[in-house]
Protein backbone atom coordinates (compact mmCIF):
# COMPACT_ATOMS: atom_id res chain seq x y z
CA UNK A 1 0.00 0.00 0.00
CA UNK A 2 1.30 3.44 -0.84
CA UNK A 3 0.37 7.09 -0.69
CA UNK A 4 -2.78 8.17 1.09
CA UNK A 5 -3.55 4.68 2.39
CA UNK A 6 -0.52 4.84 4.68
CA UNK A 7 -1.68 8.00 6.43
CA UNK A 8 -3.77 7.78 9.57
CA UNK A 9 -5.19 10.61 11.63
CA UNK A 10 -4.47 10.09 15.31
CA UNK A 11 -6.30 11.85 18.14
CA UNK A 12 -4.04 10.69 20.97
CA UNK A 13 -1.71 7.93 22.20
CA UNK A 14 -1.52 6.06 25.49
CA UNK A 15 1.75 4.30 26.30
CA UNK A 16 0.62 2.04 29.15
CA UNK A 17 -3.01 1.10 28.61
CA UNK A 18 -4.39 -1.51 31.00
CA UNK A 19 -8.12 -1.57 30.17
CA UNK A 20 -8.18 -1.91 26.37
CA UNK A 21 -7.40 -5.56 25.88
CA UNK A 22 -5.16 -8.15 27.56
CA UNK A 23 -1.97 -7.15 29.34
CA UNK A 24 -0.20 -3.82 29.00
CA UNK A 25 -1.00 -2.14 25.69
CA UNK A 26 0.02 0.77 23.53
CA UNK A 27 -3.32 2.37 22.69
CA UNK A 28 -3.79 4.41 19.51
CA UNK A 29 -6.91 6.58 19.41
CA UNK A 30 -7.82 7.42 15.82
CA UNK A 31 -9.84 10.51 14.91
CA UNK A 32 -13.26 10.45 13.26
CA UNK A 33 -16.62 8.97 14.24
CA UNK A 34 -20.05 9.02 12.58
CA UNK A 35 -21.94 8.05 15.73
CA UNK A 36 -23.23 10.72 18.08
CA UNK A 37 -23.62 8.78 21.30
CA UNK A 38 -25.42 10.85 23.92
CA UNK A 39 -22.96 9.65 26.56
CA UNK A 40 -19.77 10.17 24.49
CA UNK A 41 -16.91 11.32 26.71
CA UNK A 42 -14.66 12.14 23.74
CA UNK A 43 -16.67 14.32 21.33
CA UNK A 44 -13.33 15.87 20.38
CA UNK A 45 -12.61 12.66 18.42
CA UNK A 46 -15.57 13.08 16.06
CA UNK A 47 -13.71 15.16 13.48
CA UNK A 48 -11.17 13.08 11.59
CA UNK A 49 -9.35 16.14 10.26
CA UNK A 50 -8.52 17.30 13.76
CA UNK A 51 -6.09 14.43 14.20
CA UNK A 52 -2.33 14.30 13.79
CA UNK A 53 -1.24 12.54 10.56
CA UNK A 54 0.99 9.47 10.94
CA UNK A 55 2.48 6.97 8.53
CA UNK A 56 1.84 3.39 9.66
CA UNK A 57 5.48 2.39 9.93
CA UNK A 58 6.43 5.46 11.94
CA UNK A 59 3.55 4.96 14.35
CA UNK A 60 4.43 1.31 14.88
CA UNK A 61 8.06 2.25 15.48
CA UNK A 62 6.90 4.70 18.14
CA UNK A 63 4.78 2.02 19.79
CA UNK A 64 7.60 -0.53 19.81
CA UNK A 65 9.68 1.68 22.07
CA UNK A 66 7.42 0.35 24.84
CA UNK A 67 7.41 -3.28 23.70
CA UNK A 68 9.53 -4.48 26.62
CA UNK A 69 6.64 -3.60 28.95
CA UNK A 70 4.01 -5.61 27.09
CA UNK A 71 5.03 -9.06 28.27
CA UNK A 72 3.47 -12.13 26.71
CA UNK A 73 -0.12 -10.85 26.73
CA UNK A 74 0.21 -7.19 25.75
CA UNK A 75 0.45 -5.47 22.40
CA UNK A 76 -1.24 -2.63 20.53
CA UNK A 77 -4.90 -1.59 20.60
CA UNK A 78 -6.44 0.77 18.08
CA UNK A 79 -9.46 2.66 19.39
CA UNK A 80 -11.14 5.94 18.57
CA UNK A 81 -13.19 7.67 17.49
CA UNK A 82 -14.04 4.82 15.14
CA UNK A 83 -11.01 3.02 13.67
CA UNK A 84 -12.96 1.32 10.86
CA UNK A 85 -13.41 4.73 9.22
CA UNK A 86 -9.67 4.54 8.50
CA UNK A 87 -9.66 0.90 7.43
CA UNK A 88 -6.84 1.18 4.86
CA UNK A 89 -4.46 2.69 7.38
CA UNK A 90 -5.63 0.29 10.09
CA UNK A 91 -5.01 -2.75 7.89
CA UNK A 92 -1.53 -1.53 7.00
CA UNK A 93 -0.73 -0.94 10.67
CA UNK A 94 -1.99 -4.34 11.81
CA UNK A 95 -0.32 -6.18 8.90
CA UNK A 96 3.03 -4.67 9.85
CA UNK A 97 2.39 -5.46 13.52
CA UNK A 98 1.66 -9.12 12.81
CA UNK A 99 4.85 -9.37 10.74
CA UNK A 100 6.63 -8.35 13.94
CA UNK A 101 4.72 -10.83 16.09
CA UNK A 102 2.72 -8.17 17.93
CA UNK A 103 -0.74 -8.92 19.36
CA UNK A 104 -3.39 -6.68 17.76
CA UNK A 105 -6.68 -5.56 19.30
CA UNK A 106 -9.37 -3.47 17.59
CA UNK A 107 -11.79 -1.44 19.73
CA UNK A 108 -14.80 -0.65 17.53
CA UNK A 109 -18.49 0.20 17.62
CA UNK A 110 -18.93 -1.62 14.30
CA UNK A 111 -20.82 1.38 12.94
CA UNK A 112 -19.07 1.55 9.52
CA UNK A 113 -19.57 -2.19 8.87
CA UNK A 114 -21.35 -3.21 5.69
CA UNK A 115 -21.29 -6.26 3.44
CA UNK A 116 -21.21 -3.94 0.45
CA UNK A 117 -18.03 -3.47 -1.55
CA UNK A 118 -15.39 -2.20 -1.43
CA UNK A 119 -15.66 -2.08 2.38
CA UNK A 120 -16.45 -5.76 2.94
CA UNK A 121 -13.35 -7.09 1.17
CA UNK A 122 -11.21 -4.59 3.04
CA UNK A 123 -12.79 -5.67 6.33
CA UNK A 124 -12.10 -9.34 5.56
CA UNK A 125 -8.48 -8.46 4.86
CA UNK A 126 -8.25 -6.53 8.14
CA UNK A 127 -9.58 -9.52 10.07
CA UNK A 128 -6.57 -11.58 8.92
CA UNK A 129 -4.36 -9.35 11.05
CA UNK A 130 -6.72 -8.74 13.99
CA UNK A 131 -6.28 -11.00 17.02
CA UNK A 132 -9.08 -9.62 19.20
CA UNK A 133 -12.02 -7.24 18.85
CA UNK A 134 -13.51 -5.14 21.63
CA UNK A 135 -17.02 -4.64 20.26
CA UNK A 136 -19.06 -1.85 21.80
CA UNK A 137 -22.76 -2.67 21.64
CA UNK A 138 -24.52 0.52 22.71
CA UNK A 139 -28.11 -0.74 22.74
CA UNK A 140 -29.83 -3.97 21.66
CA UNK A 141 -33.06 -2.25 20.61
CA UNK A 142 -32.97 -0.73 17.12
CA UNK A 143 -35.25 2.23 17.84
CA UNK A 144 -33.56 3.04 21.15
CA UNK A 145 -30.14 2.62 19.54
CA UNK A 146 -31.04 5.30 17.02
CA UNK A 147 -32.14 7.61 19.83
CA UNK A 148 -28.97 6.95 21.83
CA UNK A 149 -26.44 7.11 18.98
CA UNK A 150 -28.15 8.58 15.92
CA UNK A 151 -27.38 5.37 14.00
CA UNK A 152 -28.83 1.90 13.33
CA UNK A 153 -27.57 -1.20 15.13
CA UNK A 154 -28.57 -3.73 12.46
CA UNK A 155 -25.19 -3.74 10.73
CA UNK A 156 -23.42 -3.87 14.10
CA UNK A 157 -25.30 -6.99 15.19
CA UNK A 158 -24.70 -8.45 11.72
CA UNK A 159 -20.96 -7.92 12.19
CA UNK A 160 -21.12 -9.57 15.63
CA UNK A 161 -22.84 -12.60 14.10
CA UNK A 162 -20.31 -12.82 11.29
CA UNK A 163 -17.41 -12.64 13.75
CA UNK A 164 -18.99 -15.55 15.61
CA UNK A 165 -19.21 -17.57 12.39
CA UNK A 166 -15.51 -16.80 11.84
CA UNK A 167 -14.76 -17.73 15.47
CA UNK A 168 -12.85 -14.47 15.86
CA UNK A 169 -12.26 -13.70 19.58
CA UNK A 170 -14.46 -10.87 20.87
CA UNK A 171 -14.94 -9.00 24.11
CA UNK A 172 -18.28 -7.21 24.21
CA UNK A 173 -18.44 -3.84 25.92
CA UNK A 174 -21.66 -2.22 27.05
CA UNK A 175 -21.85 1.30 28.48
CA UNK A 176 -24.60 1.20 31.10
CA UNK A 177 -26.66 4.40 30.88
CA UNK A 178 -29.57 5.09 33.28
CA UNK A 179 -32.87 5.96 31.57
CA UNK A 180 -31.46 4.67 28.26
CA UNK A 181 -30.29 1.05 28.22
CA UNK A 182 -30.17 -0.19 31.82
CA UNK A 183 -33.71 -1.62 31.91
CA UNK A 184 -33.77 -5.34 32.63
CA UNK A 185 -35.79 -5.86 29.45
CA UNK A 186 -32.95 -4.49 27.34
CA UNK A 187 -30.23 -6.24 29.34
CA UNK A 188 -31.98 -9.59 28.98
CA UNK A 189 -32.43 -9.08 25.24
CA UNK A 190 -28.74 -8.27 24.92
CA UNK A 191 -27.91 -11.36 26.96
CA UNK A 192 -30.07 -13.48 24.66
CA UNK A 193 -28.18 -12.11 21.66
CA UNK A 194 -24.81 -12.80 23.28
CA UNK A 195 -25.89 -16.40 23.84
CA UNK A 196 -26.24 -16.82 20.07
CA UNK A 197 -22.53 -16.03 19.67
CA UNK A 198 -19.83 -18.67 20.19
CA UNK A 199 -16.80 -16.38 20.22
CA UNK A 200 -17.44 -14.02 23.17
CA UNK A 201 -14.63 -14.42 25.68
CA UNK A 202 -15.93 -11.82 28.13
CA UNK A 203 -18.42 -9.00 28.60
CA UNK A 204 -17.42 -5.69 30.17
CA UNK A 205 -20.04 -3.41 31.71
CA UNK A 206 -18.78 0.17 31.61
CA UNK A 207 -20.76 2.51 33.89
CA UNK A 208 -21.80 5.80 32.30
CA UNK A 209 -19.91 8.75 33.75
CA UNK A 210 -19.94 12.52 33.31
CA UNK A 211 -16.18 13.14 33.16
CA UNK A 212 -16.35 14.27 29.55
CA UNK A 213 -19.17 16.78 29.90
CA UNK A 214 -16.71 19.69 29.93
CA UNK A 215 -15.61 18.72 26.39
CA UNK A 216 -19.17 19.16 25.12
CA UNK A 217 -19.22 22.58 26.79
CA UNK A 218 -15.86 23.52 25.24
CA UNK A 219 -17.14 22.53 21.79
CA UNK A 220 -20.38 24.46 22.33
CA UNK A 221 -22.56 21.35 21.97
CA UNK A 222 -25.63 20.91 24.24
CA UNK A 223 -25.14 17.84 26.45
CA UNK A 224 -28.11 15.47 25.87
CA UNK A 225 -27.89 13.58 29.17
CA UNK A 226 -27.97 16.64 31.40
CA UNK A 227 -29.32 15.66 34.81
CA UNK A 228 -28.76 11.91 34.42
CA UNK A 229 -26.46 10.53 37.10
CA UNK A 230 -24.12 7.54 36.74
CA UNK A 231 -25.72 4.17 37.55
CA UNK A 232 -25.80 2.94 41.12
CA UNK A 233 -23.59 0.09 42.30
CA UNK A 234 -26.72 -2.06 42.48
CA UNK A 235 -27.64 -1.44 38.83
CA UNK A 236 -24.06 -2.08 37.72
CA UNK A 237 -24.01 -5.39 39.60
CA UNK A 238 -27.40 -6.29 38.10
CA UNK A 239 -26.15 -5.68 34.56
CA UNK A 240 -22.96 -7.65 35.20
CA UNK A 241 -24.93 -10.59 36.60
CA UNK A 242 -27.21 -10.72 33.55
CA UNK A 243 -24.58 -10.15 30.87
CA UNK A 244 -21.71 -12.12 32.37
CA UNK A 245 -23.93 -15.18 32.66
CA UNK A 246 -24.66 -14.96 28.93
CA UNK A 247 -20.92 -15.26 28.22
CA UNK A 248 -20.35 -17.99 30.78
CA UNK A 249 -18.36 -15.47 32.82
CA UNK A 250 -18.34 -15.24 36.58
CA UNK A 251 -19.31 -11.92 38.18
CA UNK A 252 -16.68 -10.83 40.66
Amino acid sequence: MTGEKNIGYVHSLESFGSVDGPGVRYVIFLSGCAMRCQFCHNPDTWDRNSGTPYEAGALLEKACKYRSYWGSKGGITVSGGEPLLQIDFLTELFRRAKEMGIHTTLDTSGNPFTREEPFFSKWQELMKYTDLLLLDIKHIDEEQHRILTGQTNKNILDMATLLSEMNKPVWIRHVLVPERNDKDEYLNRLADFIRTLKNVERVEVLPYHTLGVFKWEQLGIPYPLEGIDPPSAERIKNAETILHAAAGQKTV
